[in-house]
């Protein structure tokens, strides 16, 4: 689908709403902490929102159904990654929000050289050698003028740099550097799982292997700046593959966007702080959860909702046919201070969402399992037509480090994604006893839960 098409059909859907609505522009903006220009924008297809949780303020502004919501996710998905194979400018983050940091795909390999980096300066080490230094009375050489012999030195550096960088490309591009797959042949070097621990990210692995960490490919001397280290999760091929280019064979045929900090909604979510309630700032947006979280090192309490976006990097249909939880730890639950989300008295509501999947933390031996009335694994996914699961997994009795693995098939390849929180496991522990704070509309500080007076 088109940058254009898929853009236009994500900003028709927004406009349906609206009118649907009822409000002005101006009456949602500011309801979202929004501009009403960036708004109008969303709405007629001239910018595609870098994120979808405002996207998702509006629709349940909007009173969208549990159907509408996940079409209209989808249709975010789509307009998104048609901006990114166009290259596209991000929509900025509204300035009211905290933004998390940006998501890294590793479902298409950075292969870039480097060469965007400023060099350091090359040491004052002596004159060009194209120049012959004066020499004093006493016999010695003059040092040849600062300015100059700087100048000529790092053009110098800079070429030399430029050349070592180039014949490394051209080393990668000709051994394929990276790991070998169990036909002996070898596969991409992936790029790590970068960031610094916000929202979403993207992730993908090499087929057929399972959890195999990217190597750096020997042509390339040493580890490079940026490279992944052995506990990140590896990726796909790079682009070329997904161009239909000599690495197609290798190529991960899928992507999947984890969003470890989902809310299914405030009022369920509450976190365990290590920290005196005068030291927490007050209930952060959804799309500043990342950031909150990390800034006061909170732990999901009680229990966690992740959502995967799972979708296909070219035509061919990918089936993905399952979940596996996979436990790192258990311990007893934190003693920590447990901290509520919702306002008290501010009503929540909501649906249970198309694939949804429960996981109890607590049991021996955690499984992936459908909300009533759900489908169960397999599903198809392709570039047109992704996929979205919602995993809410519940801890009482622990404090549980996990992972998910996603197995999938495309014709005679298949594989195992792992799915994590920037390749750290998971976190979510329970909460029974620990006391309980909430965050009063319009109050200053958190207290006691359940000694907010409601009128």
């Amino acid at each position: 689908m088109s940058e254009g098409t898929a853009a236009a059909e994500f900003a028709a859907r927004l406009r349906e709403l609206k009118e649907r609505s009822g409000l002005s522009y101006g009456v949602l903006a500011k309801r979202l902490h929004m501009s009403t220009s960036t708004l109008h924008r969303y709405c007629n297809g001239d910018a595609v929102p870098a994120e979808y949780a405002p996207v998702e303020r509006l629709a349940r502004l909007c009173k969208a159904g549990p159907g509408e919501l996940v079409e209209l996710h989808r249709r975010w998905v789509l307009a998104d990654a048609a901006r990114g194979r166009k290259g596209t400018p991000a929509e900025a983050v509204e300035p009211a929000a905290t933004a998390p940091a940006a998501e890294t795909e590793t479902g298409a390999a950075a292969t870039g050289t480097g060469a965007a980096e400023t060099q350091p300066e090359a040491p004052d080490d002596g004159p060009p050698q194209d120049e012959v230094p004066e020499v004093t009375d006493s016999g010695a050489p003059r040092p040849a003028p600062r300015s100059r012999r700087r100048t000529r030195t790092a053009v110098l550096a800079g070429i030399a740099v430029a050349a070592v960088l180039g014949g490394v490309t051209l080393g990668l591009s000709l051994s394929g550097g990276g790991e070998t797959d169990g036909d002996g042949r070898k596969g991409p070097v992936g790029a790590a799982n970068a960031g610094d621990g916000a929202g979403e990210h993207v992730t993908a692995s090499p087929s057929p292997s399972t959890s195999t960490s990217p190597s750096t490919s020997p042509s390339a001397g040493k580890k490079e700046k940026g490279a992944p280290s052995a506990s990140a999760s590896p990726s796909a091929a790079p682009p070329e593959a997904a161009k239909g280019g000599a690495g197609q064979a290798d190529a991960v045929p899928l992507t999947v966007r984890t969003a470890p900090y989902t809310w299914e909604d405030p009022c369920s979510q509450r976190y365990l702080i290590d920290r005196a309630p005068g030291e927490v700032p007050p209930p952060p947006l959804e799309q500043d959860v990342p950031a909150w979280t990390s800034a006061v090192g909170a732990v999901s309490s009680g229990g966690q909702y992740v959502q995967l976006t799972v979708q296909g990097t070219g035509a061919e249909t990918v089936v993905v046919e399952g979940l596996t939880v996979r436990v790192a730890g258990k311990r007893s639950p934190l003693a920590w201070n447990d901290f509520a989300m919702g306002y008290p008295g501010v009503g929540c509501g909501g649906n249970v969402p198309t694939r949804s999947f429960t996981v109890a933390l607590d049991a021996a031996r955690p499984v992936v399992t459908p909300e009533s009335g759900h489908r169960d694994f397999p599903f198809k996914v392709s570039e047109s037509d992704p996929e979205i699961y919602y995993i809410k997994a519940d801890a009482s009795a622990y404090d549980v480090s996990w992972s998910l693995e996603l197995k999938w098939s495309s014709g005679s390849r298949s594989g195992t994604l792992t799915l994590d929180d920037k390749g750290r496991p998971f976190r979510t522990s329970g909460n029974n006893g620990r006391p309980a704070y909430e965050f009063p509309l319009g109050g200053e500080k958190w207290v006691p839960e359940g000694s907010t007076k409601l009128e």
